[in-house]
């Protein structure tokens, strides 16, 4: 019952205020008119109210993106993992083996010239083991460093 009244009190105190301000505008406008001066831009306090809402649900979904984007970019990378990870098997059947350098999987293929780079467009690192068999293949993270937790991995 408490909020009841206080919602009331702040609408009164909202009405209060736009007329209050209503009398100040319209005495601004006179004098104006009087001196030969521009309009002033001025803003109603309900309306400023709304436009400081207005900007801090504008900040808010920006931040929201933001971070939403990290994980988009994460996932991604470890799509094109995956990715990259069945063409090197599909390598190995073909070939019977690894290939020694991850720049291999390109060929002349033009949808794959952006392959071998992850989201934050650093390239991938493949190290393939000494007997051909295994291989690692990462990517450096958002921070662009390998061997840091930021780290995306994918040993076969």
């Amino acid at each position: 019952m408490s909020s009841f009244f206080a919602e009331i009190l702040a609408i009164l105190l909202e009405w209060y205020l736009d007329i209050k301000f209503w009398f100040a505008k319209r005495k601004r406008r006179k004098f104006e008119k009087e001196h030969n001066l521009p309009e002033r831009l001025m803003i109603y306090p309900s309306d400023k109210i709304y436009i400081g809402l207005l900007g801090l649900g504008l900040f808010s979904t920006a931040i929201f993106v933001f971070f939403i984007n990290l994980d988009v970019n994460e996932n991604r990378t470890k799509e094109k993992l995956t990715e990259i990870a069945k063409i090197l098997e599909e390598e190995k059947e073909v070939l019977g083996m690894y290939p020694k350098e991850l720049m291999v999987v390109i060929r002349n293929n033009p949808l794959r010239q952006n392959i071998t780079k992850d989201y934050w467009d650093n390239e991938f690192q493949y190290i393939l083991s000494s007997d051909g068999k295994s291989y690692v293949l990462f990517s450096s993270g958002k921070d662009g460093t390998p061997n840091t937790n930021d780290d995306i991995v994918l040993k076969i």
